[in-house]
């Protein structure tokens, strides 16, 4: 074996690895949709400035999970993950595998950019050091304007994280279809990430066409269906990456 093809089977090695790594804390630990988990255990966030300055206050942990602050981090997984798979199925199509890769990294961009939970824990700070009632006031407003820019049903990402949903859907729907005609995958995986992808797109969709009150009844069964079946595709893509990454080392990739 030369020198050139080593040094490749190593860098692969590496890569599937730490996308390994990546897949399965995304999947066991810090998993989407978070906040939505929480209200399951100590009910529903506020829904006013006051409240989640409050909240942000007495429990500050649970205010920045309640702002799906975790989700940048299961983002972040998710995006080293797509990086691996790239390098997995490239041979299968590099334009496509390239393609999915793009998207999920300028999704997991607009989400990191919409963020709110930065800019609300920041005015809770000052609220709380604030010493006048005109202070306090200003700081209120400014929390309201912050909140008003979510979506209703959609949380506190507004726009930005429901486009950021999009292109990370759309990007698993590519990687699943991948899966599908690579050697690599077994089709149940590929199934798997076709059927969460196709949830989160009913998701928008009722965000989008239905009223408020008839898309919390929509919505809670397909977040929650969804979410499921990602914990699933990622300990399976998680799996099979450790696989790739023994292979690769027997392969030569480590002297």
């Amino acid at each position: 074996m030369t020198k050139q093809s080593t040094t490749e089977n190593a860098s692969r090695r590496h890569i599937y690895q730490i996308g390994a790594v990546a897949a399965l804390i995304a999947a066991v630990v810090f998993r989407r949709n978070m906040g939505a988990e929480m209200t399951m255990f100590f009910g529903a966030a506020p829904n006013t400035s006051a409240g989640w300055f409050s909240l942000l206050q007495t429990n500050s942990l649970l205010g920045i999970i309640s702002l799906n602050f975790f989700d940048i981090i299961d983002y972040a997984l998710v995006g080293i993950m797509f990086v691996a798979l790239y390098v997995a199925l490239r041979r299968t199509s590099k334009i496509y595998a390239g393609i999915a890769a793009s998207l999920c990294l300028i999704g997991i961009a607009v989400y990191v950019v919409s963020d709110t939970s930065f800019e609300m824990a920041s005015l809770s700070g000052q609220y709380a050091s604030a010493s006048t009632v005109v202070q306090k006031s200003t700081l209120l407003i400014s929390a309201q304007t912050v909140l008003a820019k979510g979506v209703p049903g959609a949380g506190y990402q507004g726009a930005g994280g429901l486009v950021s949903l999009f292109l990370i859907a759309v990007a698993g729907l590519l990687v699943s279809s991948l899966m599908l005609r690579s050697k690599i995958f077994n089709g149940i995986t590929g199934y798997i990430g076709i059927l969460a992808g196709t949830l989160d797109f009913a998701y928008l969709i009722g965000l989008k066409f239905l009223p408020a009150s008839s898309f919390i009844l929509w919505s809670s069964g397909f977040v929650g269906g969804a979410g499921l079946l990602l914990m699933i595709w990622h300990l399976l893509i998680g799996l099979k990456l450790l696989q790739l990454g023994r292979i690769q080392q027997a392969k030569g990739g480590v002297k």
